[in-house]
C-alpha cells in the first residue's frame, strides 16, 4: 500500500523537479579541442635605446603552398600578414632613410616583386587586408632586395632587432625569403 502511494505522489510531482537547470550542467573542456586559428594574430616588440616598436600582425603558415606570386601576388600591395593589415606604433620618432616619422601607430605594406620590394608605411592602419589601402597615405616608401635563405620559415614572423644603442631594423620573413629596413631614433 506505502508503495502505490509513494508512486502515486511521484506522479504528481511535475516532472522538472528532476531534472538539472541548462545552467548546472557540467561544462565540457573544449580547450583540448579547439580548432587553433591558421593565421593567429602575433605580435613582436623590443625596445630599441629608449623607443618602444610594437607590430601587430597575422601570421599564416606556409602549409606547403605557392607563397611569392602564388597566394602572395607580385607588383600588388599586401597588407604583409593575415586578416587585418599589419601596424607598427612607434614609441618616439624616428628616422628612415633621412625622413622623419613621428611617433605613432602606421599600416605597414608591401609590394612583394621577384627582385625588388617596396615597403610602405602608411598613415592609415586599422584595416582588413589592403581593402583600404590608399597611396596617398604613405609616409614613406622603401626600396630593398628580398634576403634569400635555405632555411624554410614556415609561419610568417616580424622582428625588431637593435643594430646598435639607438638603430635597429624591422625585419619581416616568410617561406625562404626575408625583408627589412633598418631605423634610428630620433
Amino acid at each position: 500500500m506505502k508503495k502505490i502511494i509513494v508512486l502515486t505522489l511521484l506522479g504528481a510531482l511535475p516532472t522538472g523537479v528532476f531534472a538539472q537547470h541548462e545552467n548546472h550542467q557540467p561544462k565540457v573542456d573544449t580547450s583540448m579541442t579547439a580548432v587553433k586559428p591558421k593565421s593567429p594574430k602575433m605580435t613582436a616588440m623590443a625596445m630599441i635605446g629608449t623607443n618602444h616598436i610594437h607590430i601587430e600582425y597575422g601570421s599564416p603558415s606556409v602549409r606547403g603552398r605557392n607563397i611569392w606570386n602564388g597566394l602572395v601576388a607580385y607588383n600588388q600591395v599586401w597588407s604583409s600578414g593575415a586578416h587585418k593589415a599589419t601596424w607598427i606604433d612607434f614609441g618616439q620618432d624616428i628616422m628612415v632613410e633621412g625622413k622623419v616619422i613621428p611617433k605613432g601607430k602606421y599600416g605597414f605594406f608591401t609590394i612583394p616583386d621577384k627582385e625588388t620590394w617596396t615597403l610602405i608605411l602608411s598613415k592609415a592602419w586599422d584595416m582588413h587586408l589592403a581593402d583600404d589601402y590608399k597611396q596617398e597615405n604613405d609616409i614613406i616608401r622603401i626600396k630593398v632586395k628580398p634576403i634569400k635563405s635555405d632555411k624554410l620559415v614556415e609561419a610568417l614572423v616580424y622582428e625588431v632587432l637593435p643594430t646598435m644603442a639607438n638603430e635597429g631594423k624591422i625585419k619581416l620573413s616568410w617561406e625562404f625569403l626575408s625583408v627589412e629596413f633598418p631605423f634610428k631614433n630620433r
